[in-house]
């Protein structure tokens, strides 16, 4: 018996908006990481882009569990002698709501070179509105 690998025509890629409004953190970015991978489908390939488009919503009311509000660090380098730079969660979440979301479903992504297109299907937004209407997303909550 043959192993089944899709095609790129046959795969059929949908579009979900989530709604951030209170979920945690961790668990949202679990669930939006399995969507995008498509490990949910019956087609998933590890070696192929099958996954869904997700669009999130209200990324300024998520939750985080603990002390993880001000113990929380996330580091970055400019690339330069003495470049390391760190900011905390809430300073991050004040200040760039969407970052946070895409920093935690990115750690959950397999490091090779799929994580930049499942990244490229990650939609975040501070608010309620999107601008993907035309593609009709379909309403989605974590479970």
């Amino acid at each position: 018996m043959d192993t089944y690998f899709p095609r790129a025509g046959e795969v059929q890629k949908k579009w979900f908006v989530v709604d951030a409004n209170g979920q945690v953190l961790g668990r949202l970015a679990t669930f939006l990481a399995n969507i995008l991978t498509g490990k949910a489908k019956p087609e998933f390939t590890a070696s192929q882009d099958v996954g869904d488009f997700v669009v999130v919503v209200n990324a300024e009311k998520i939750v985080i569990t603990g002390k993880k509000r001000s113990d929380k660090v996330y580091h970055r380098h400019t690339g330069y002698p003495g470049g390391l730079k760190s900011v905390n969660f809430s300073d991050l979440q004040k200040k760039a709501p969407e970052k946070v979301i895409l920093e935690a479903v990115s750690g959950m992504l397999p490091k090779n070179k799929l994580r930049q297109v499942y990244l490229k299907k990650l939609k975040v937004y501070s608010g309620g509105e999107h601008p993907h209407e035309a593609q009709r997303p379909e309403a989605l909550s974590p479970r």
